[in-house]
């Protein structure tokens, strides 16, 4: 009895052993993606184990991604070794176009993580439901790429926004044309837009209706010299009776210094960079230092970086401006931001950004009214502004569970 016991109790070790190891037979991998369908990857990817953590996958599959010239984005996708896949170790680039819908390029992303696990799954011996196909070579033909649009890019954008109810109502609408042009020596954009944002607000019978409505017309053509400096021209004219601007141009030549190359910008970059150049304004109202126009020097400096890597984000920069004619006119202003992961399942955020303004010399003279105020019909004088963001998530649980349920949207 004691004998038959034992035997029972071997088998059912052997059992569950055997389940676990078929279990971890498949390749694990860690989906590092912010910008990825991360259900559909799951739904369409066999023959992998998808894990919560990335010290616990085969594969650590780590996305870093940047907008291209044809309004879509480079996507890079560093396939990354771990256990015994650790001199397993490479990167995988494609592009994606404006053209493309979210499906096309959900696919196109689910296409090369394919192709970039076949290495690992020949070292895991895990090959049996995997085919590769190429086309035979007298199937083979030769592609010539003809860009009839010679790199130019165009883009037409219309939004409206309406709500309201029995004592007030609101609208707002935005239109804009864009053309842009990049190639590795030039990146040139041009954009126009216009908003109004119309509200109206009912008491005692009347109607108290506030308009604001901004113009815009923005050029800028950025010139590459080598793997670390460029430099540009920025200009911009337009109206905003938000910001009493009857009329308002700017032209500031820049120069810009990068001490990464800008090929490694999506993994990490430091910027230098500095503009010096015109500001005029014709103001709707007098100014608060008494001017109906104006022209003036103002310059710019900027200090920025990002870093992203397996560990999470940074990114952060410093800035400041000021008007020549009067440096007691100047602003300076903080950001930064990181995500972080700092042990299993525990990711940290944090972001905040501080600006210290002296320089709103486009304000109208006067008192505000308290209806002005209420409606917000005019930028109004603030020695400062801010914003701070922190918060933290952690998950725990299966780190397996690769199954897919969509059934009410959670």
């Amino acid at each position: 009895m004691l004998k038959s016991a034992l035997l029972l109790v071997l088998i059912l070790i052997s059992s569950i052993a055997f389940s676990q190891d078929n279990l971890n037979a498949d390749l694990k991998i860690f989906l590092d993606c912010n910008s990825c369908d991360h259900t559909y990857i799951k739904q369409n990817l066999g023959n992998v184990q998808f894990v919560r953590d990335q010290d616990l996958g085969d594969v650590h599959l780590f996305f870093v991604t940047q907008a291209n010239g044809s309004g879509g984005r480079l996507y890079e996708i560093d396939f990354i070794g771990k256990n015994q896949f650790e001199n397993i170790s490479y990167k995988i680039e494609f592009s994606t176009n404006t053209d493309m819908t979210s499906d096309n390029i959900r696919n196109e992303i689910l296409k090369y993580l394919k192709l970039g696990l076949v290495r690992f799954w020949i070292k895991n011996k895990s090959t049996a439901n995997v085919t590769v196909a190429v086309p035979s070579p007298e199937n083979e033909t030769e592609v010539v790429e003809n860009d009839v649009w010679d790199f130019w890019v165009f883009r037409l954008g219309a939004r409206g926004y309406f709500n309201g109810e029995e004592t007030n109502k609101s609208s707002n609408l935005d239109f804009n044309i864009s053309a842009k042009r990049v190639t590795e020596k030039n990146k040139f954009s041009l954009r126009a837009s216009f908003g109004e944002n119309k509200s109206t607000f009912t008491f005692d019978g009347e109607d108290i209706i506030a308009i604001n409505n901004n113009k815009s017309l923005n050029v800028s053509d950025v010139l590459s010299i080598n793997s670390h400096w460029s430099y540009g021209f920025f200009g911009d004219i337009g109206t905003s009776t938000y910001r009493n601007y009857k009329l308002f141009w700017r032209f500031r030549p820049a120069i810009e210094y990068n001490f990464f190359k800008y090929e490694q910008s999506a993994k990490k970059q430091l910027i230098l960079s500095y503009r010096n150049g015109l500001v005029f304004n014709d103001y709707l109202e007098r100014s608060v230092f008494g001017e109906e126009k104006e022209l003036l020097f103002e310059h710019i400096l900027l200090l920025g970086g990002s870093v992203r890597q397996e560990w999470g984000n940074i990114n952060g920069e410093v800035f400041f401006s000021q008007y020549l004619d009067d440096t007691t006119l100047n602003s300076l202003g903080f950001y930064l931001g990181a995500n972080i992961r700092i042990f299993k399942g525990f990711n940290f955020d944090i972001g905040g950004n501080y600006r210290i303004t002296r320089n709103q010399i486009n304000l109208p003279a006067g008192d505000v009214s308290l209806e002005e105020l209420l409606l917000q019909q005019q930028q109004l004088q603030s020695g400062y502004n801010y914003w701070v963001t922190v918060g933290f998530s952690y998950s725990f649980g299966s780190i397996y569970n690769s199954i897919v349920n969509p059934r009410f949207n959670f």
